[in-house]
């Protein structure tokens, strides 16, 4: 239990330091270019085909994946990499709170100082940094669906992972991403995640223009 509770904050600080450096709204083709830099979020649960969605859109050269590891596109050859019209990531600081750490307080295995405390931050950041995202890419599939993908790939931090846990994780991305129930941050794409990973490569081809704001 409290390996969950130390893994959901330190992804909740890693997010806000990835949009911090990341996506600032145009904080660096301000300084170098008029170009406007969109901002992607890819969500779904754990096992929804976020790294394959991901994997695909690297190929294209208009494209940056933004890893945990933003300093390191800050600078190479003397390029700024992050200037490239399109920046994509795996997650966001809001699914860190509205999914995340909200599961692990309606648990019980976050306890209430610490969600306050982490709320707080949350609100404050929000409020005074720039953290815009133009569109939220939702990768939505059955609980049992991850899972027996999750089962299939054996990763060794993932052996524990159950389905009651990916059912919760479930609910609360429909709570924020289909109900509305934290407000709206970004324009929402719901992909049907569901096929076979063939078939996944085919939706974000056709629904290209739609991920990418054309």
């Amino acid at each position: 239990m409290f390996a969950k509770h130390i893994s959901a904050c330190r992804l909740y600080l890693r997010s806000a330091k990835i949009l911090r450096s990341g996506y600032i709204r145009n904080f660096q083709s301000h300084q170098h270019s008029s170009m406007e830099t969109i901002s992607i979020c890819v969500e779904g649960n754990i096992g929804a085909g976020k790294s394959e969605m991901l994997n695909f859109f690297a190929k294209d050269p208009t494209i940056e994946i933004i890893s945990e590891h933003v300093k390191k596109w800050q600078n190479v050859n003397g390029h700024n990499m992050l200037a490239k019209p399109v920046q994509m990531m795996e997650r966001s600081i809001y699914s860190a709170k509205y999914v995340f750490v909200e599961n692990l307080y309606k648990s019980g295995l976050m306890p209430s100082v610490d969600y306050e405390v982490l709320t707080e931050w949350f609100n404050w950041a929000t409020n005074h940094l720039d953290f815009h995202v133009d569109r939220i890419i939702y990768l939505r599939c059955h609980p049992e669906t991850a899972l027996e993908r999750i089962k299939k790939r054996n990763r060794k931090e993932e052996l524990n992972i159950t389905l009651e846990y990916l059912q919760s994780l479930h609910e609360q991305q429909e709570e924020w991403l289909i109900r509305g129930c934290y407000g709206k941050h970004a324009e929402v794409l719901v992909l049907d995640a569901e096929q076979d990973l063939e078939s996944m490569l085919e939706v974000f081809e056709n629904s290209r223009n739609k991920i990418l704001c054309l």
